[in-house]
């Protein structure tokens, strides 16, 4: 081995390195952990075709990140998108990444997870109808066209990050990119058929519930490792990860409480989504303190959001947009009210005599839901004039499970070979049904 090598390989912590591979596999058990999440929240026909629309995105998305995507993303300084220099995983070695002490392979893994996980959501707001083959099509050109780019715009060298804007963890990329995206696949793949005139219920808040507790745990290597390494912003991004969703979640409680006299499972669960998204892009940049405020403050127009959706025309299923567009939004724009660079090492906030901070933040409020928001609605239509996106009402009334995999998440009975008592017997009574 040359002295070159040596000194690379003197470059990698080791310490630093067994988080960052700790904290990829945290994130990539959340995509599972939202298809627990979404499954619960559709009815029973469709809880398995909800799940997969999730898996999906671990071999599309990981494998468009491989072959195009990283190099978007990562290579070079360009304003707009990178070079392709990384394409097919080239010069992605053992050798540390330029500004960490961690191998470029993992930072590429820990990366890919974060491209996986968006993809998934933005399926929340066309389950129960869009069909799954047009679904993994439109998953792979939004890996690339909008994912990439926006990553690449937030923390990938882009304009964005070089004109000033603070995204410890992807509020650009994942959160607002997923939410605002959600909102334009809501609207071109149209309402489902029974939206408006049954109740559409959650068939099972159990999954709910374990989704978003798993949700949250994986949350910790999203936030904590966005870092990329075991120094002071992953320590406070970690810490900060515990505390605004548990004040989201007690605030949700208290709204609850307040408009219903109940504390709903189903509400639980999204309050943390949403305090955990509130904290994504901020995690690094706050203080413990103004966490928790963030916590209670954002929980309040997250809540409207979704208490609203369903009283407009837009079936935007699962509210991606209010627990994950609004609420990096949110968490966005707080930073440039309270970014301490006491605690941050980079900048203020306006509250602490850097009002051009907030003008940053502005600006990426504006053009990450824009460009999300449009480039969406255009793949979209473009894809439904190849392929329907949607199957016949039908293929609705009878669920996406059975059309779209040949499984049901239930097994209901059919099939099955029905054993009758031999003559003279008598078939013994069951004293309870299960």
């Amino acid at each position: 081995m040359g002295a070159p090598m040596l000194a690379q390989v003197a470059q990698v912590d080791t310490g630093d390195t067994a988080w960052m591979l700790a904290a990829t596999a945290l994130v990539l058990m959340m995509t599972i952990a939202l298809g627990l999440f979404y499954a619960g929240l559709v009815r029973a026909k469709n809880a398995l075709n909800t799940f997969m629309m999730s898996v999906s995105a671990i071999a599309i998305a990981g494998v468009m990140w491989a072959l195009i995507g990283y190099s978007l993303a990562f290579d070079g300084t360009g304003d707009l998108v990178g070079g392709l220099n990384y394409a097919g995983l080239h010069d992605v070695t053992f050798a540390p990444r330029d500004g960490t002490t961690i191998p470029h392979l993992v930072f590429f893994a820990f990366q890919a997870t974060f491209c996986i996980i968006t993809v998934a959501l933005i399926s929340g707001a066309v389950v129960e109808r869009m069909r799954f083959g047009p679904w993994m099509v439109f998953a792979a050109l939004w890996s690339v066209l909008v994912y990439s780019v926006l990553a690449h715009w937030g923390f990938g060298g882009g304009w964005l990050q070089e004109g000033g804007t603070l995204d410890f963890a992807g509020g650009i990329a994942v959160e607002m990119a997923s939410g605002f995206s959600a909102l334009a696949a809501a609207i071109v793949v149209g309402a489902r058929k029974d939206y408006g005139r049954i109740g559409l219920l959650p068939h099972n808040s159990v999954l709910v519930l374990l989704g978003g507790g798993l949700l949250w745990f994986g949350w910790f290597g999203f936030n904590g490792g966005s870092g990329f390494g075991t120094g002071d912003a992953s320590v406070l991004a970690f810490a900060n990860t515990l505390l605004c969703p548990a004040a989201t979640l007690f605030t949700w409680m208290m709204l609850d409480l307040i408009r219903d006299r109940k504390v709903t499972a189903v509400g639980a669960a999204t309050a943390i989504i949403a305090g955990c998204v509130l904290i994504t892009p901020a995690g690094g940049f706050i203080s413990p303190a103004w966490s928790l405020v963030l916590g209670v403050l954002g929980a309040i127009p997250v809540y409207f959001v979704i208490v609203y959706r369903p009283r407009t025309r837009v079936d935007e299923t699962l509210d991606v947009l209010a627990a994950h567009g609004t609420a990096g939004l949110l968490g966005i724009l707080f930073i440039g009210f309270v970014a301490q660079q006491s605690w941050n090492g980079v900048s203020d906030g306006w509250f602490y005599g850097n009002i051009s901070q907030l003008g940053d933040q502005a600006l990426a409020a504006l053009a990450t839901p824009l460009y999300a928001f449009g480039m969406t609605f255009v793949l979209l239509k473009l894809v439904g004039a190849v392929m329907p996106l949607r199957g016949p009402d039908h293929d609705e009334s009878l669920g996406m499970d059975s059309i779209y995999h040949g499984e049901e998440a239930y097994p209901s009975g059919e099939g099955a070979i029905l054993v009758t008592p031999e003559a003279g017997e008598e078939a013994p009574v069951p004293v309870a049904q299960p």
